[in-house]
């Protein structure tokens, strides 16, 4: 009883504007400096003011660092300014010719702190708080975050749109006597409309401010420090960029990317560390770059790198590592801005004639006897014509992905794709000039692009073989997600789309990948079998619709989803029962167990690429349908043939016999038609798919701690596992 008392007493301190109550005086009393706008700490070099004593310390120790350096404190302001960091920036009316079509701007001082500083929880005390008076005691792997970290505190609250293009609404009755004066002052060609458009572009207005303003509030809110910042770009380049080649370590350069690439990086890296609050900080600097992507894009996409070839590329990197964080984020808002922003960095990046740009050839090559300078150079420019290549191919990765995840077609024909292959990752790898210059050396030119591999996979005859190329992990997930916007597009229950090759043929194509797969001596173990992971749940879509399959089973037991497509409407007259009982279901069946399979024999170092997600909840929705339909023990053929997987005789694929030299009566051409396989001996293995279904829930929560969309995934599934028992 005392307890309770003291603690209602503890909390007495009320917020004169918001009511809201603090347990300390100083908690409240930087709160309601979110209300009032007042700073009252300055800078005694530059008087920049801040509204905590913290936030001026570290910024004066920047004018440190930056004097020590040979920096003038003038210098060290300019660099920390919004517009440098990529964070949104504006105009203020006095750089318009003509402010008197704007009138006078009210209310804006209420609006710049209240954003971001209302959601602080200031009855705990935050890391920051902490440590706010100490040094950093040792030395950060990458120096220049406690620059970026400084740059984010110091950084202005000022809109991205000026308030004398979208006008405020009046909010007092004085604000609005001015506002009629004003306006019956204006001349007609000046007047600003009245009405739903002019309350939709001040709410607009409004919105666009409170979601830019004060960025030094939400990241103290957040507890983020300079070292935070260090651990995560550290954990982006270790765990996350060797599935995903995109970013080249060797020649990438902190100063030179934009604050909304490396925002975007950190928050990816958040994701490979430990504390539970590192995904709350790791959105708040999502929401950051995805600020300054969305309102200064126009600026942004004019930026070139000194070895880029053209202009932009940082912003269609920034936005495609913006799009793989929020794509496989546990937060819904999140997943949708990925689904409706996903095209942008298509659009950018033809705008800047990026598919234009020549490739870096063999005879741009420097001699092996050539200055270190010179070395150098062609290095680095070609890591910069690299890393462009791969960063369109990323952008044809998560298209398909996102795609899938949406239930909505492709943003672009990935068949038409003319991009040349990437280089070798042995060449990529090589951590400094002449270790690249030996690879290059060593490996011939290829001269191809991806339209010219599709067209070789859905030859008639097998030019695959005869052209053997060595098609890195990359290029390999690059052409399967081709495959995947393909077998989106085949035919359905109105018959096949013009020009879309039909379905017999894409599983023609699919199995010739899996010749390419399995037959590359230059890929790791690792590598094939995170390959293998995608071409499975391709092949499992091509023989039903996973997505459509799990709509239609939530449907069938009211069970609310919104990972896969959830607005999408369901088949009518789709029955599950029927569904398990034709060859399409078994052969879907043989993928998913796979595809589970494969997810417990990734080593523990590489279980977390982006498709795994996707790939082990089309299993176990697979699993799910049979469990309920009453299938609980399943008898697999010990080995599988995957040709036979994917083909019957009632295929009219005149390439059957090229593509499998199996006999008709192989053991998983039996269990595709149903027929019964012997219960025990070395023809057939038992599956227990309720307890596989369990196991695999377990695999989730694992999962879930690194892409949080599997957290909403597993809680589909266990809604699942509640019914079957």
């Amino acid at each position: 009883m005392s307890t309770s008392t003291t603690a209602v007493a503890v909390k007495k301190l009320e917020c004169r504007y918001c009511q809201k109550a603090y347990s300390k005086a100083e908690h409240l009393t930087r709160h309601e400096r979110s209300h009032t706008g007042v700073r009252p700490f300055a800078c005694k070099e530059c008087h920049r003011a801040f509204s905590r004593q913290d936030s001026l310390a570290r910024h004066e120790k920047l004018h440190l660092r930056r004097d020590k350096k040979g920096y003038t404190g003038q210098q060290s302001v300019a660099s920390t300014t919004p517009k440098s960091m990529g964070i949104p920036t504006l105009p203020t009316p006095e750089d318009y010719t003509d402010n008197s079509l704007y009138g006078e701007i009210t209310g804006a001082q209420d609006l710049s702190d209240s954003g971001w500083m209302e959601r602080q929880d200031m009855d705990h005390i935050s890391f920051m708080d902490v440590t706010q008076n100490s040094d950093i005691d040792f030395p950060l792997i990458w120096p220049d975050s406690e620059e970026l970290f400084q740059s984010l505190l110091t950084a202005e609250p000022t809109p991205q749109v000026a308030f004398g293009m979208l006008p405020l609404p009046p909010t007092s009755g004085r604000d609005i006597e001015q506002y009629q004066v004003d306006k019956e002052h204006k001349s007609t060609a000046g007047a600003i409309p009245i009405g739903g458009g002019y309350n939709a572009v001040n709410c607009a207005s409004r919105m666009i401010l409170n979601q830019s303003s004060n960025v030094a509030a939400e990241v103290e809110a957040s507890s983020i420090t300079s070292v935070f910042l260090d651990e995560c770009l550290h954990m982006f380049f270790e765990r996350f960029i060797p599935t995903f080649p995109i970013l080249h370590r060797p020649t990438f350069v902190f100063r030179e990317s934009s604050h909304a690439l490396l925002l975007n990086a950190i928050a990816i890296g958040s994701l490979y560390i430990g504390p539970k609050n590192a995904v709350e900080k790791g959105e708040a600097l999502w929401r950051l770059a995805h600020t300054a992507l969305a309102t200064s894009w126009q600026s942004m996409i004019t930026n070139q790198g000194p070895h880029d070839a053209v202009k932009g590329l940082q912003l269609v990197l920034a936005a495609l590592l913006g799009q793989i964080y929020a794509a496989l984020s546990r937060n819904r808002a999140l997943r949708t801005t990925s689904q409706i922003f996903h095209g942008l960095g298509f659009f950018w990046a033809r705008h800047c004639a990026m598919f234009d740009t020549d490739r870096f050839s063999k005879a741009d090559l420097p001699e092996l006897d050539a200055s270190h300078a010179e070395k150098d150079r062609s290095w680095r420019i070609w890591a910069a014509k690299e890393i462009q290549c791969r960063t369109l191919l990323a952008h044809y990765i998560m298209d398909g992905q996102i795609a899938q995840m949406s239930g909505d077609p492709t943003s672009t024909r990935h068949a038409a794709n003319q991009l040349g292959l990437p280089s070798s990752d042995s060449a990529f790898a090589a951590t400094n000039a002449d270790e690249w210059l030996i690879e290059m050396q060593s490996h011939s030119e290829t001269q191809v692009s991806f339209r010219c591999i599709f067209r070789h996979l859905f030859s008639p005859t097998d030019l695959m073989k005869q052209i053997q190329y060595r098609f890195t992990a990359f290029t390999l997930r690059v052409i399967l997600e081709g495959l995947q916007s393909l077998v989106s597009d085949c035919e359905d229950i109105d018959g096949a789309v013009v020009g879309v090759p039909s379905r017999s043929d894409v599983r023609a194509a699919l199995a010739k990948m899996y010749e390419c797969i399995t037959h590359n001596t230059s890929l790791s173990a690792e590598d094939a079998m995170e390959t293998l992971l995608r071409w499975h749940s391709i092949c499992l879509d091509a023989a039903t619709d996973s997505a459509l399959l799990c709509r239609q089973l939530c449907a069938r037991y009211n069970v609310e989803q919104q990972v896969l497509g959830g607005g999408k409407s369901i088949r009518p007259g789709f029955d599950l029962l029927h569904w398990t009982r034709t060859d399409d279901a078994r052969r879907a069946l043989i993928h998913a167990i796979t595809i589970q399979n494969i997810v417990e024999q990734l080593p523990r170092g590489r279980a977390h690429v982006i498709h795994m997600p996707s790939a082990l909840f089309a299993a176990a929705t697979v699993y799910s349908v049979f469990s309920l339909a009453g299938f609980s023990t399943i008898h697999m053929p010990l080995s599988i043939d995957w040709k036979d997987a994917l083909f019957t005789e009632v295929d009219p694929c005149v390439i059957l016999g090229q593509l499998s030299g199996s006999a008709a009566t192989s053991e998983t051409r039996r269990f595709v038609r149903g027929e019964r396989l012997p219960p025990s001996g070395s023809f057939a293995a038992s599956k227990n798919l309720p307890y596989e279904l369990n196991s695999m829930q377990k695999l989730f929560r694992c999962l879930s701690s690194q892409w949080g969309v599997a957290h909403e995934m597993e809680q589909v599934i266990d809604q699942w596992i509640s019914l079957s028992h």
